[in-house]
């Protein structure tokens, strides 16, 4: 069932009134890639009565209004991407499009939309039900942090919205103790997975850089995002304090890891997979498409791109389902009407993670002195692909399934890396599981740039690239890489995009289709070097293009090479 956005459905259902509503920034779409269909159908399972307002209209009280107020709380997020980014390319143009709005017209999602949405329930329901925040802008957006549209740091965004709780991670767990602890009368403020504001410091906890001296001091901003980094891990993690006002912001320590069983019960719930008939008859909404016939096989990510916010959002560890509750999940996809016996997906952050994980980070938490994949694949990650090979194949198998795709994207390093299975697997990819395109982001191919980035090297693209030339011509396809490239990232120049071009022309022998300005996004470790002009790992000083001219000049180096006409822009030293 559709989760109810009005009071017909409410009293359809035999409710008089709801106990938890849910505010987002994306139109309502009842599926398992969407956040907040997520926590809606984990809160009604639980038998909480819920109800969805979706990009509601900010200059009047109807829909906002339109559900009544909640015996429990106010959920809000503002939707599958951070608001700004929504809103805002790279180099600070209005985006015209949305894909998660009807019509596709980015006309109806708020700046700071999880600030925007507080603020407009508080407008029409005063002394209300809390409210909570949640979702990746929230997420993100938890400690001080920089923000790129402004050219400021930030308070954290509860502070700034004046919210009462707010859940970070993938918030399930957390946000069931809440409401369990909010219907009981009970304390909330030791729930895992959590941020509030207090007055008193919380003992044994880690306090961190305050906002007003980091604000300033990019030193102290830099420390302070090292602490904050370093302790979300689940296993490992502490508490962290940081005053903000007169008030500290409490970050209790991150919930537990889902479980497997855990991960197969919130992926088994009983998702529409369409857009809510309110929102539809509004006009079509394009990711829905996208997602329709997509499966998640896991969760989290341990590559840890330094431009990348999942290590904060989703984590490092990676927890996938049990091929039994995918089959199933395929088996009901296969026998709905309109299904046409394609599978347009099945992964996760990166499809090939499936299955994979370290057993040691499992029970001791993140190591704090490497990484799993960066600069070499651990060896205490055993990259197998084996499991993923047998699930592609089960799954070819149903009735009614004519192929399978991947379309995730792909680590080609772990592929190589994989002596054992790296071969079978990408036969079996390339015999049958890809769509005309397969999806890698090697980033960029200068060794300072990578470097910076926490990506592989360009001899592992090569060596990726003939291996795939050469089952393609065994198996007799016409398929094609297609390759995700990034500009001006923190220490690239324009030299360094030229070096890109030309290894474009002359390795991949290709246009790209695909290169992106560098947006920084809060909390990660490319933002940090965006905002403070020095590489963290090292100390030394980075070159960081500021300008926008220039920043387009090294993406559209890339299409067609410009004379160079002085656009190299300054970075900006520490402590300036």
């Amino acid at each position: 069932m559709f989760i109810p956005t009005t009071l017909d459905e409410v009293k359809r259902l035999g409710w008089n009134s709801l106990d938890v509503i849910l505010i987002t920034g994306d139109a309502y779409l009842d599926s398992s890639f969407i956040g907040v269909a997520v926590i809606g159908k984990v809160l009604l399972k639980a038998g909480y009565k819920v109800g969805i307002i979706a990009q509601p209209d900010m200059n009047s009280p109807g829909d906002i209004m339109r559900l009544g107020e909640p015996a429990l709380f106010w959920g809000v997020t503002a939707g599958a991407v951070d608001s700004m980014v929504a809103n805002y390319t790279s180099l600070l143009t209005k985006r015209r499009d949305d894909d998660f709005t009807p019509g596709g017209n980015n006309i109806k999602r708020p700046e700071r939309a999880a600030i925007a949405y507080t603020n407009l329930i508080k407008k029409y329901f005063k002394k209300t039900k809390p409210v909570i925040l949640g979702g990746i802008e929230a997420s993100l957006r938890r400690m001080a942090h920089y923000d790129y549209f402004t050219d400021s740091v930030r308070r954290s965004v509860l502070f700034d919205a004046k919210a009462d709780i707010l859940v970070y991670g993938m918030g399930e767990k957390a946000i069931l103790e809440i409401a369990s602890a909010l219907k009981t009368g009970s304390d909330w403020k030791n729930i895992k997975g959590i941020c509030y504001a207090s007055g008193e410091k919380k003992k044994d906890f880690l306090e961190v850089a305050s906002f007003e001296e980091v604000k300033t001091d990019k030193k102290k901003f830099a420390e302070m995002f090292g602490l904050f980094y370093e302790n979300t891990d689940p296993v490992s993690a502490k508490g962290l304090l940081q005053k903000q006002d007169t008030r500290y912001l409490v970050q209790n320590p991150p919930q537990p890891n889902l479980t497997t069983p855990e991960i197969d019960g919130i992926y088994e719930l009983d998702f529409e997979r369409e857009v809510h008939p309110y929102y539809k008859q509004k006009g079509e909404v394009r990711a829905a498409e996208t997602v329709k016939f997509s499966i998640t096989s896991h969760r989290g990510c341990y590559g840890e791109c330094n431009f990348c916010s999942l290590t904060v959002h989703q984590g490092t560890t990676v927890i996938s389902r049990s091929k039994e509750s995918i089959l199933r999940e395929a088996e009901k996809l296969a026998k709905r009407h309109d299904f046409k016996g394609y599978i347009t997906d099945i992964g996760g952050p990166t499809a090939n993670m499936y299955g994979i994980e370290c057993t040691k980070k499992i029970k001791e938490g993140r190591c704090k002195d490497r990484k799993c994949i960066y600069p070499q694949v651990c060896p205490k990650l055993k990259v197998n692909h084996a499991a993923q090979i047998e699930l592609l194949k089960r799954i070819a198998q149903i009735p009614g399934v004519k192929k399978v795709f991947i379309a995730s994207g792909l680590r080609y390093d772990m592929i190589l890396e994989d002596r054992s299975f790296g071969l079978e697997y990408m036969e079996e990819l390339v015999k049958n599981h890809v769509s005309g395109q397969l999806k890698i982001a090697p980033e960029h191919v200068s060794e300072k740039v990578t470097a910076l980035m926490g990506k592989t090297k360009a001899a592992q693209l090569r060596k990726f690239k003939e291996l795939f030339d050469t089952l393609n011509e065994k198996h007799k396809k016409n398929q094609f890489l297609t390759y995700y490239m990034i500009a001006a990232h923190p220490g690239c120049e324009l030299l360094d995009m030229k070096e890109l071009r030309a290894f474009v022309q002359k390795e991949l022998k290709m246009t790209p289709e695909q290169v992106q300005v560098f947006t920084p996004t809060p909390s990660t470790y490319s933002t940090l070097m965006y905002h403070t002009g020095y590489d963290p790992f090292s100390g030394k000083k980075l070159f960081v293009e500021k300008s926008l001219r220039a920043k387009r000049a090294q993406k559209d180096v890339m299409f067609e090479i410009p004379e160079d006409k002085g656009y190299r822009g300054k970075g900006i030293p520490l402590g300036d």
